[in-house]
């Protein structure tokens, strides 16, 4: 994979906004220059940014940012990197439009803005004492990235960490360095599966609900934390059901074209809720019946 690195962050786009007036004018985007890129598999890429001022931009992991494209327009793109460290931030993309595409063409030391963070986040302190299971596939782990280097950064206060994730092919596998890292330790435990593969492949073939079946996780005494495309869902949230996992035990986060990222649009409604206030994270029983509408 392609990874580049700014040696020598110019202070070019240093600005004199503070945090507190960004608060106070929460459409008005942030000057974030890039500070390295990597070429991801899938079609996606990763950015890291950083405000050229040195001020820090904490954030909760499951929360995401509007990403500006100065000329183009802005997207909604879910913080990927560690909550820890709020001097720099991570968000993995893939290229699905016009905003998307010209994040693409974006080069190391370029500037892109930053509003946010929104939204609710990751309620890991739901899960002290109990069994962890991720459940996601292909992009879907860039959300769920910072949940699990807390959760690993907190080990000690949880039982079994588990991780089911599933690709589309052998060779689509986003974060492998993650990946490989995780599989190495001791304390977790990763599952991994290609929809597709060619003849003579070893791996596991199938789909991540097969994995939700195979696991090995206490069920009554797990936390579920899941991400994946909003038609892909309900098949993991039968099978994590069928294992005994109750739908007030698991956390989906969702997605919607937003806009504004601050409730006065709409385009991020769904049913009485409000994606970008009450979200994008979800407990499934809260909003389970809103599955069951067609074209909700």
């Amino acid at each position: 994979m392609d990874d580049v690195l700014l040696q020598e962050p110019s202070l070019a786009y240093a600005h004199t906004h503070t945090r507190a007036q960004d608060a106070a004018e929460p459409m008005l985007p942030r000057p974030f220059m890039i500070e390295r890129r990597r070429k991801e598999a899938g079609g996606c890429f990763t950015l890291w940014l950083r405000d050229p001022t040195g001020q820090p931009f904490n954030f909760r992991v499951g929360q995401f940012n509007m990403l500006y494209v100065y000329g183009v327009g802005e997207v909604p793109i879910s913080i990927a990197g560690d909550a820890s460290d709020p001097s720099l931030l991570m968000h993995t993309i893939r290229g699905v439009g016009a905003v998307t595409d010209a994040m693409g063409r974006l080069k190391v030391g370029d500037t892109i803005g930053v509003r946010g963070p929104f939204g609710n986040g990751w309620p890991l302190d739901a899960a002290v004492g109990q069994d962890v299971f991720f459940v996601t596939s292909t992009v879907g782990l860039a959300p769920l990235r910072g949940l699990i280097l807390e959760t690993l950064a907190r080990r000690e206060e949880f039982g079994k960490v588990v991780l089911a994730y599933g690709s589309r092919g052998i060779h689509d596998c986003l974060y492998e360095n993650d990946l490989h890292a995780w599989r190495a330790r001791f304390d977790m435990t990763v599952y991994v599966t290609a929809h597709s593969a060619p003849i003579g492949y070893r791996g596991q073939v199938g789909s991540v609900a097969h994995l939700i079946e195979r696991a090995e996780f206490d069920p009554p005494n797990t936390v579920a934390f899941v991400c994946r495309s909003e038609a892909m869902l309900p098949a993991a949230f039968a099978a994590l059901e069928a294992r005994g996992v109750a739908p007030d035990r698991f956390y989906t986060t969702m997605e919607r074209n937003m806009k504004c990222a601050v409730g006065f649009c709409g385009h991020c409604q769904r049913g009485p809720t409000f994606m970008c206030r009450q979200g994008p994270v979800y407990r499934y029983s809260d909003i389970q019946h809103l599955f069951a509408v067609r074209e909700l």
